[in-house]
């Protein structure tokens, strides 16, 4: 488990306002997945897989607001094994929010409640081949 945050998330009320807002204010690259119902957020350069190409920062995306979603931004972190790390947290203290879900071709997603009650997110890369 390399425990480090490797992406942020930021919920919104309304899309349009919030792309804006981003965009205008930090100068972020903001580009709409419709088809995830999401959007991307670059704060920095990119490689062409959109990963960042320099060191010292992270990217992150938004979504809608919902009753099954966090209500307030999320730090991500990567782990080995999603499963793993949810029955780690759970034995000291967490619980899970939302377990290992995928995205195809890229890997896997969870939330977590630390204890505390923090919303965290892990993340889990596809196997390499």
């Amino acid at each position: 488990m390399s425990g480090r945050i490797v992406h942020f998330e930021i919920p919104f009320d309304d899309g349009e306002r919030a792309r804006g807002f981003y965009r205008e204010a930090f100068g972020w690259n903001v580009t709409e997945m419709p088809e995830m119902n999401y959007t991307s957020l670059a704060t920095g350069p990119t490689s062409e897989q959109g990963m960042p190409s320099e060191p010292g920062f992270i990217n992150g995306g938004m979504f809608a607001r919902a009753e099954s979603a966090p209500k307030s931004p999320v730090i991500t972190i990567d782990v080995a094994s999603i499963d793993e790390a949810l029955q780690k947290i759970e034995q000291l203290g967490g619980s899970k929010v939302v377990g290992r879900t995928e995205i195809p071709g890229m890997g896997f997603y969870a939330y977590f409640a630390d204890s505390e009650g923090n919303v965290v997110g892990l993340w889990e890369n596809l196997p390499q081949s």
